[in-house]
């Protein structure tokens, strides 16, 4: 057997997994089921690869990751968007499953992405009530849009379905407040949340489910994953504003309504807000970095395990 590092991509589906393994090139097709799985990982413990590169498919890649994971093979979960730049890159721009298999190998080779740990079973259910409390705002919020031009007799149908909507997220955002107070650690993590000011559930369960990394990465990192850290548009002699782009869209918007308030009763985001209106900094921009900071802050306090102190925040 060859001593060549060997990375591995694999295409998950709700029925097939699509293995394939550079710079061999082999491809191989099993079924996603518990014997597929097992299968998978007895190959694979032949050669131990280097990178096994998964992408999240809201939560079908769970079983396989963790067997995987409980073997000490190194498996890294990519985002789907950076995937697909990444193959449109090199001119991969059919799709298929075998080929979506071997770019993730490719991905893998070239990138060589970091190795994180999966979400245990409460973050998983926090994530899975945050969608869906995601997925009835949508509805609410079309449904609404729906009424300003709804006719006479659809308007009552319209109506009733609204007040469903609203029920059900109101059961939504109560199961959210239980599952965080059945966990110590994020019942405390939520405390030391909550306690700044601007600061309320949606938010703090929102870091909670979706940016586990909050605490455990310094500020300028956080910030680039929620997609509020400034980039650089310069080229040649251009000299370009510095704009914000991609992170995790979701949190960055519960992070903005959060901002919002904090603007007008957090004293430190309202002093630094102030400041930079005053230095005539447009108010998108100053909003932005009034998220950034923020974020910032909350990142520093959940490290630490400190509740909001104002002094402190100033200087973080």
């Amino acid at each position: 057997m060859s001593g060549t590092a060997k990375f591995v991509g694999i295409d998950v589906s709700k029925d097939t997994l699509d293995v394939a393994v550079l710079p061999d090139g082999d491809v191989w097709h099993e079924t996603n089921s518990e014997e597929g799985i097992n299968r998978i990982f007895e190959k694979l413990l032949d050669f131990i690869p280097e990178m096994i590169v998964l992408e999240p498919t809201g939560g079908l890649e769970y079983p396989l990751a963790e067997k995987l994971m409980a073997g000490h093979l190194p498996v890294a979960l990519i985002n789907p968007r950076q995937v697909r730049d990444f193959a449109r890159s090199m001119g991969r721009l059919a799709k298929t499953d075998k080929i979506d298999a071997l770019v993730l190998a490719k991905y893998g080779e070239a990138i060589k992405p970091a190795v994180r740990p999966l979400p245990d079973a409460v973050t998983r259910e926090i994530k899975a009530m945050l969608l869906r409390r995601r997925q009835l705002q949508e509805m609410l919020i079309a449904e609404n849009n729906r009424l300003l031009s709804a006719g006479s007799k659809v308007r009552p149908k319209i109506k009733e379905h609204v007040e469903w909507l609203k029920q059900a997220l109101a059961e939504v955002d109560k199961d959210l407040s239980d599952q965080v107070r059945s966990s110590p650690i994020w019942k405390a993590k939520a405390e030391f949340l909550r306690s700044a000011p601007g600061v309320g559930k949606v938010l703090s369960v929102t870091l909670i489910g979706d940016l586990p990394e909050l605490g455990r990465l310094h500020g300028k990192e956080v910030s680039a994953l929620v997609g509020v850290a400034p980039f650089n548009r310069d080229s040649g002699q251009m000299r370009g504003k510095r704009t914000i782009w991609g992170g995790r869209t979701h949190i960055r918007k519960a992070l903005y309504m959060a901002t919002l308030v904090a603007t007008r009763w957090n004293p430190v985001i309202k002093a630094f807000y102030k400041r930079l209106l005053e230095a005539h900094k447009p108010k998108k921009v100053a909003l932005v970095a009034c998220m950034r900071k923020l974020l910032t802050i909350l990142n520093a306090m959940v490290r630490h395990g400190t509740y909001w102190d104002p002094d402190y925040a100033t200087s973080a």
